[in-house]
């Protein structure tokens, strides 16, 4: 059988319609509803943390991007005193710049906290929503250390001194991540690695209040609440014009329940 070119066309055309109305009855976004996210980590993780969460996403349509901070996951042998908090927000501003990317939903988790709004105060114009998913949120000048409750940070200093050679924090045992026993809290410590000491050591230089003006979306998760993060859920509460929710699921919920974590970034605007 002769196929010439106008038939083929045709054919390729029918063929990609086709695709998307079947992506479309599968109830999967239009073209036009598809987001791009970036997914930061928190402390100890890297990217893979994302996984289920991201390809779920991915499922549905959206574009999502899951950097690792340097010195964690597979960067862990880049470990060194030198990384400092403006390291990671670079690590994370330049996978938004060399991949181009814009209207994106920047999401950050715990630490992660500290890189999202580091990165939003500086490309601001590419930002389309921050979500902090139970996270840090820094105002300028702010440290890791200085937004922990009282005596946290001095203990945690204590603690990289002893076991982590001054250079990072030391993976806390399981009962430090209240998720439940079982294959996949096994799978979370196995690739938990210590964590850089200088990027909580280290200030956040800002040019604008957290936020950066952006519409925000803070989710805190309350089953059980980290003390860690209660500081920081209070500034959020306070922020005028920030949406602020509570969800009953513990603190690292994307790796037991990635569908909770699905459903919070999918419906935001």
């Amino acid at each position: 059988m002769t196929v010439n070119r106008r038939t083929a066309l045709a054919g390729a055309t029918a063929l990609a319609a086709l695709s998307t109305g079947a992506a479309q009855a599968q109830g999967g976004p239009k073209p036009q509803d598809s987001k791009t996210y970036v997914l930061v980590h928190g402390a100890y993780g890297g990217g893979w943390i994302w996984r289920d969460v991201a390809a779920s996403l991915r499922g549905q349509g959206h574009r999502v991007f899951t950097p690792t901070q340097t010195g964690l996951g597979e960067r862990s042998h880049l470990l060194s005193r030198q990384i400092t908090v403006d390291t990671h927000i670079d690590d994370v501003a330049g996978v938004i710049a060399f991949e181009d990317l814009r209207d994106v939903v920047l999401v950050g988790h715990s630490y992660g906290g500290m890189a999202v709004t580091g990165v939003a105060d500086r490309l601001t114009d590419r930002i389309r929503r921050i979500v902090y998913l139970d996270a840090l949120i820094p105002e300028a000048g702010d440290t890791a250390f200085t937004i922990l409750p009282a005596g946290m940070a001095e203990a945690r200093r204590k603690t990289a001194l002893e076991q982590g050679a001054g250079v990072a924090l030391p993976v806390p045992g399981p009962e430090a991540f209240p998720i439940p026993a079982g294959p996949a809290k096994d799978w979370f410590m196995q690739r938990l690695r210590p964590h850089p000491i200088g990027t909580y050591e280290s200030p956040v230089r800002l040019s604008k209040p957290a936020g950066a003006g952006l519409p925000v979306t803070y989710v805190a998760y309350t089953a059980p609440a980290l003390a860690s993060i209660e500081p920081s859920r209070q500034r959020a509460k306070a922020k005028a014009g920030w949406e602020y929710r509570e969800l009953a699921v513990p603190h690292d919920v994307e790796v037991p329940n990635p569908e909770r974590v699905v459903e919070v970034l999918a419906g935001v605007g």
